[in-house]
């Protein structure tokens, strides 16, 4: 069935920067303005959370856009009471579009006695109101199984095709795709299968959580520009020292694309003083000043892409046509032309 009201857009303060942009495309995409629902997210002196919605919602199509990254605790309960609002002020349906979805790593017990957080959060999310789940690059895909609305995952490793095939213009065939761990393997062979290019593996070893053992190249690497692939990048300390490797066995260049650029601590420093020539990023995290001003360090757009799920899942069409390069390419205007 046709929809008849107008797609909606709110957000909370996770990431004002990319709903903005999300809201922009979309009105490049109707040929109208599409702006922000007018409210405020605050917090009261002892750090209680309150939101206020200033525009009718009812029967509306509401989309909030909320990352739950850091801090994550108050994102996700902004996202929580955002959706409680708005259900209370009886709109027809909400979608939760979460360009990061935090607690993803805890997505098994991997000891005794320990939580499987990525439940608990779907059931927060479930039981607060939301209809419906946009995301980007779950680091584990059977999360979207801890649910029981519909979920739609998007892949960067589209957009990452395009990027590689402009900046490696010429040098597709010296290129290879590194994972940096096991666990890895089928988010890096998915970009390699894109840009027909090699995959190689780093495995790691660790005596504990947090500290590296060793590390193995699997595949030969000599005179390759590798590329190393991940979901996340939080501390950086892994991804440095792959990047170490690679070039200890004969790698000539090294370049990272990841998902998504938690980049906490020390993460942008030893990224600015590793051999890593460049690290590729999406914007599912709102960038700090110490990011956007690092010098090996590159932001890939990700609001051409919401901005269409969101219309498609409005229109009631299909949103897995944005996992195809093919598809994205005039959705991203000129940004990279292939030839």
């Amino acid at each position: 069935m046709p929809a008849i009201t107008e797609p909606k857009l709110i957000t909370g303060n996770a990431n004002t920067s990319l709903a903005k942009a999300i809201a922009r495309r979309m009105s490049v995409h109707r040929g109208m303005s599409v702006g922000l629902v007018d409210a405020r997210v605050e917090r009261f002196n002892d750090q209680e959370i309150f939101v206020e919605v200033f525009e009718n919602v009812r029967g509306e199509d509401m989309y909030v856009i909320q990352s739950t990254s850091n801090p994550a605790n108050d994102n996700l309960m902004e996202l929580l009471i955002m959706t409680d609002a708005l259900r209370r002020s009886s709109a027809a349906r909400i979608t939760a579009v979460i360009p990061y979805f935090g607690y993803a790593r805890q997505d098994r017990r991997a000891k005794a006695r320990t939580p499987i957080s990525a439940k608990l959060v779907a059931n927060l999310i479930e039981t607060a109101g939301v209809d419906r789940v946009l995301t980007l690059d779950l680091h584990a895909a059977q999360i979207q199984g801890f649910f029981d609305i519909p979920v739609d995952n998007l892949y960067a490793s589209p957009v990452f095709a395009l990027d590689i095939e402009h900046h490696f213009k010429g040098q597709m065939d010296d290129l290879m795709i590194i994972s940096p761990d096991v666990g890895g393997v089928a988010r890096a062979r998915e970009l390699a299968k894109r840009i027909n290019a090699p995959l190689s593996i780093v495995d790691k070893r660790r005596e504990k959580a947090g500290e590296i053992a060793g590390m193995t190249v699997i595949g030969n690497v000599e005179g390759k520009k590798c590329i190393i692939v991940d979901d996340i990048c939080d501390t950086a300390g892994t991804l440095c020292k792959a990047a170490e490797v690679l070039m200890e066995n004969g790698a000539v260049e090294v370049h990272s694309y990841i998902t998504h650029g938690v980049l906490s601590g020390p993460a942008v420093e030893r990224v600015q003083n590793s051999v890593m020539k460049s690290l590729v990023i999406t914007d599912s995290i709102e960038p700090t000043e110490a990011v956007k001003t690092a010098r090996n360090i590159r932001i890939v757009p990700t609001a051409p892409m919401f901005a269409q799920a969101v219309l498609n899942i409005w229109n009631g069409t299909s949103v897995s046509s944005l996992f195809e390069t093919e598809t994205l390419v005039p959705i991203y205007e000129g940004m990279y032309q292939r030839t």
